[in-house]
């Protein structure tokens, strides 16, 4: 049995199996008016979104391609299929999903996880979701989970409308801009006043298209005093073109609620992963985020938080792990708006094999957030002397009154550590997979069990052959 010495020589089959191309539509490559009339046309869209879609594609012309971080050069909207429908209708019924799609998610784990322990479970397949279906238990208690298309034009409309990108707005950025012209797929998810959903619900999506993007839109708001946890999951086969993501979450979390969102995002390394997520928090509201960064090529991801009411709460928890060929630039923003407000961000960053992970973090008290607090604390690790880490904070704070504190530190896999571990019969191999788990333990104790178990077994796929 050959020893596996290299990156490439990771067995990924997990994630990277890809299934041959059986979709039923897909628009040409690029990105034109008629592209997006196109995709407008075929989701059935309002009149106010097709309208939206348009104006946002103007806009997305209009802005320019950051340039303060890592470069995207690699990815031309020329050579991107923005809209690819797989060869199915959406489901409740796990039966009815075809056999080539339902292979995917089973190999992933999705249907055992639902069965064993979700209350709700979404699953997209490129750009349009295959099944969909949430426990009779938890719809009786009024809780709304179903696909973005059908939120559009059922019962709950009007409250889609109220709230689709005003979090995000297409002038955000360009990328924002672009999701909003071609955004396809996602969740909509409401819980009533006094609700708390004790099971969580979870959406999984998966791109298997070569050369195409992803642009789901997830929206929740969580009304006062009720409770929700949700979990997404994202993983893509390795192709040598190009691939984009750029989805957008929004949530909204009332008086005296709370959500927490986990997130393991596992792109393979062709993928351009360049997603928003923001949170607007009421008063005595709490949002916790749990954040995995694996995959990906590029990554741009900033999960920003507003705390809009008096003793709102924010929680960050993310660990990324920047392997060889990858360059991820992640972090979290917070906005105190009201006062006695309070945020923490926790976050590891890991980086090998020449791989470069930078983490950025704002923290932005107004001059009303009186008697606010807010500690970030980041560590990284960075196994050789070809990767890089570093840390980039900013913070902006605007009254006196205020409690803030900043740790950050950046470091080496202890020898003596390692020489201990071998001394007691561990290989050297297993002995750094060890600490680098231990290191993401904070992490990965805040997931889900299946997730939790899922990241440590990424951790050590990555360290295979990694030492010297």
């Amino acid at each position: 049995m050959k020893e596996k010495t290299y990156v490439e020589d990771i067995d990924r089959s997990m994630y990277d199996f890809r299934n041959e191309e059986k979709d039923a539509y897909r628009v040409d490559e690029g990105l034109t008016p008629a592209i997006v009339a196109k995709i407008s046309e075929e989701k059935h869209d309002p009149v106010w979104m097709q309208n939206f879609r348009l104006h946002s594609l103007q806009i997305y012309n209009e802005m320019k391609v950051p340039d303060w971080g890592p470069s995207i050069e690699g990815l031309d909207m020329n050579n991107i299929v923005t809209y690819v429908r797989p060869n199915t209708h959406m489901s409740a019924k796990w039966s009815d999903v075809p056999e080539d799609i339902k292979d995917t998610f089973e190999k992933l784990g999705i249907p055992q996880a639902e069965r064993k322990s979700l209350a709700g479970v979404g699953a997209q397949y490129d750009s349009e979701l295959v099944y969909h279906n949430v426990k009779a238990e938890v719809a009786a208690q009024g809780v709304v989970y179903t696909d973005m298309e059908s939120a559009l034009t059922g019962p709950y409309a009007d409250m889609v409308r109220k709230h689709f990108m005003k979090l995000v707005p297409p002038q955000d950025h360009k990328f924002a801009a672009l999701h909003g012209a071609v955004w396809s797929g996602g969740s909509f998810v409401y819980v009533p006043p006094g609700v708390s959903v004790e099971i969580p619900l979870q959406s999984y999506f998966r791109l298997n298209a070569p050369g195409a993007g992803q642009f789901e839109h997830t929206l929740i708001i969580v009304d006062e005093g009720a409770y929700l946890h949700f979990i997404e999951g994202c993983s893509a086969p390795k192709y040598n073109v190009a691939n984009l993501h750029a989805g957008c979450v929004e949530l909204y979390v009332g008086k005296n609620a709370t959500l927490r969102y986990s997130t393991i995002e596992n792109w393979s390394k062709n993928m351009y992963n360049l997603n928003t997520k923001r949170a607007k928090v009421e008063e005595g509201g709490t949002i916790e985020w749990i954040s995995g960064s694996f995959g990906s090529h590029v990554s741009y991801l900033y999960p920003m938080s507003i705390l809009n009411g008096e003793g709102a709460r924010a929680e960050f928890t993310g660990v990324t792990f920047a392997g060889k060929g990858q360059n991820l630039d992640t972090g979290a923003k917070i906005v105190h708006n009201a006062p006695n407000t309070s945020s923490y961000m926790n976050t590891r960053s890991i980086s090998k094999d020449g791989g470069i992970s930078t983490f950025r973090s704002s923290v932005v008290v107004n001059r009303k957030a009186k008697g606010s607090k807010s500690s970030v604390s980041c560590q990284s690790l960075m196994l050789d002397d070809i990767s890089r880490s570093d840390t980039i904070p900013a913070m902006d704070i605007r009254t006196q009154d205020a409690d803030i504190g900043h740790e950050a530190k950046i470091g080496r896999i202890s020898d003596e550590a390692v020489f201990y571990l071998m001394s007691r019969g561990i290989s050297e191999e297993e002995a750094r997979a060890l600490i680098v788990s231990g290191f993401a333990d904070n992490v990965s104790r805040e997931l889900p069990l299946e997730y939790a178990v899922e990241m440590n077994n990424l951790i050590r796929l990555e360290m295979k052959g990694s030492i010297g």
